[in-house]
């Protein structure tokens, strides 16, 4: 299934992807951190809704629902199914 590689922070409002990867460009405890908030790689996240101003986003992950800044969402590498 090839799919579009692009940051979580790209996906569209009810758009979805698989976590491939959380960047290590970020601080290790910050990568550990999303990672322990269920953003691990093989994940499906959904897009649920965006802040008036577009930040923060709240994303479904693992059955709940997480608002991130984008500059955290920036860190998250998904596929899309298109």
């Amino acid at each position: 299934m090839p799919g579009r590689a692009t940051t979580l922070a790209d996906l569209a409002g009810g758009q979805s992807g698989v976590i491939c990867d959380v960047s290590g460009s970020v601080d290790c405890a910050i990568s550990r951190r999303l990672v322990d908030l269920g953003f691990a790689p093989g994940t499906e996240v959904t897009v649920l809704r965006r802040a008036p101003l577009a930040d923060p986003v709240i994303y479904q992950v693992s059955g709940y629902e997480v608002a991130l800044r984008r500059a955290q969402a920036c860190c998250i590498h998904v596929v899309t199914g298109a």
